[in-house]
């Protein structure tokens, strides 16, 4: 129970996302990266220099080719995240919940043409279903949802690089962080240039958020890194659903972004995509723990 409770604390938090955004929606989507990325170094070192876990800072640091793939996947997060806070700031939070509806689906061809993965037939039932509905969207509104193929495209290829780093959660994103920190002390540097000051010109509540993006960031993980270690991958699966789902009820009724009838059908596609994806992973579990029954007797 423990498991399941942290795993979906971690997808509500995540859910929850654009009304914070939405908070600092004064500050540029440029500037408010660089400060998360600034704050979560400072909040994540500082929790593993609570926890004395730096023992394999060392290792880390002799190997250059490992430092480089850490490189590439902050440079892919960093990318959907100033994506994702823009789409929040600019009207678009139903379009960024698509995103990440989407995301699992981009997952299965990612595996496809990169680890040589054989998705089963009820995957490749799924993607065709998506892609549907993304051919739908595109008529529909004029042009490719481009916002949430851009976040389901960087947060896909960022998944699929940390799948095959040896780094956990905590310390991944700890790299990660130590190398985009650098770039957003120049970069907030650069802006506090023609203003006085970094914080100069914002009220205490947006210095408040602002600072808040360091526990906001790692807080979510070390839920998910918690729970991920506790129940089964079907219903982490599953409960992954839980944060574009919030992101698009918000984006709906919060936010009053308008939901067409035509666009909507797009959405069900989407939908019924995941269902057929996820109906897919709960039988190959099934299967999987059928052929072990016997073993274990």
């Amino acid at each position: 129970m423990p498991g399941l409770v942290y795993a979906a604390l971690a997808y509500i938090a995540w859910g929850l996302f654009p009304i914070y955004f939405h908070a600092l929606a004064r500050v540029d989507a440029f500037e408010i990266v660089m400060h998360r990325s600034l704050w979560s170094f400072v909040f994540v070192w500082a929790v593993l220099l609570a926890a004395r876990r730096l023992q394999w800072v060392g290792g880390v640091v002799r190997q250059p080719r490992l430092v480089a793939q850490f490189a590439l996947s902050a440079l892919l997060l960093s990318a959907n995240w100033l994506l994702y806070v823009w789409a929040v700031n600019h009207g678009h939070v139903v379009e960024a919940s698509l995103g990440y509806f989407v995301t699992p689906l981009v997952n299965v061809l990612l595996g496809t043409w990169v680890l040589k993965e054989r998705p089963r037939r009820l995957q490749w039932l799924a993607v065709a279903i998506a892609a549907c509905g993304v051919l739908w969207l595109t008529l529909t509104l004029g042009r490719p949802p481009w916002i949430a193929l851009g976040l389901a495209g960087s947060f896909g290829s960022y998944g699929l690089m940390r799948k095959t780093a040896p780094l956990g959660a905590l310390e991944g994103l700890a790299v990660e962080t130590a190398v985009m920190a650098p770039v957003a002390i120049v970069a907030l540097a650069w802006l506090a240039v023609p203003r006085g000051g970094v914080f100069a010109g914002m009220d205490g509540a947006t210095v408040g958020w602002l600072l808040f993006a360091g526990p906001i960031t790692a807080i979510p993980l070390l839920l998910f890194a918690a729970g991920a270690r506790r129940i089964t991958l079907a219903t982490l699966g599953t409960l992954q659903y839980l944060s574009p789902t919030i992101q698009f009820l918000l984006g709906v009724t919060w936010f009053g972004e308008p939901l067409q009838g035509m666009r909507l059908v797009g959405f069900v596609l989407i939908w019924l995509a995941l269902g057929v994806y996820s109906a897919d992973g709960f039988l190959w579990l099934r299967r999987q723990r059928g052929a072990l029954a016997p073993a274990g007797r």
